[in-house]
């Protein structure tokens, strides 16, 4: 399991003040108001922590004023980068609910126990989460996170249990 989770993205500068303007990777945006820290990645193998200033919502994104960040061009260095916090510090879960990073990597296994894939990607759809798997095959088969189709998740084995629902893989 992953020691720190990601919960957003910077999309680019806001404003002349260092702000960053965020997409967040999070089921909620508002999570960023009971934040006082983040980490954000600084591409060299290494998290930068950085105290939140300032959080405002606009539209679907978080605008962010952090600790040590006070130019457009420094926030524009961080264009693209995530931010994190530590897995202790995340907001608890719901019944079968998964950090995406957790689910990341999982085996994919039939319900037969025969090996299916691995789980590459989560797309978050709206209505549910779609989970892209790369079968032994080679091929990329797109399941549908719904409790007809996903029999088991155990994120401490690391191993996902599916059914294929008739004509999925035509």
């Amino acid at each position: 399991m992953e020691e720190m989770l990601q919960v957003g993205v910077v999309v680019k500068a806001h404003g002349v003040r260092g702000e960053l303007k965020v997409f967040p990777t999070t089921d909620s945006p508002q999570r960023f108001q009971d934040l006082s820290h983040v980490y954000l990645d600084t591409g060299r193998e290494d998290y930068r922590e950085c105290k939140i200033l300032g959080v405002k919502s606009v539209n679907k994104f978080a605008v962010l004023k952090l600790e040590g960040i006070s130019s457009m061009d420094e926030a524009e260095s961080y264009r693209g980068k995530t931010l994190w916090i530590p897995r202790e510090e995340a907001q608890p879960l719901g019944e079968d609910e998964y950090y995406i990073g957790d689910l990341i990597g999982m085996d994919v296994v039939l319900e037969d126990g025969s090996p299916f894939g691995v789980l590459k990607d989560v797309m978050e759809t709206g209505a549910n989460d779609v989970y892209v798997v790369k079968t032994t095959q080679g091929k990329e088969v797109l399941l549908p996170a719904i409790g007809e189709c996903i029999s088991d998740v155990d994120v401490e084995t690391g191993v996902m249990t599916v059914h294929l629902m008739d004509g999925l893989l035509s």
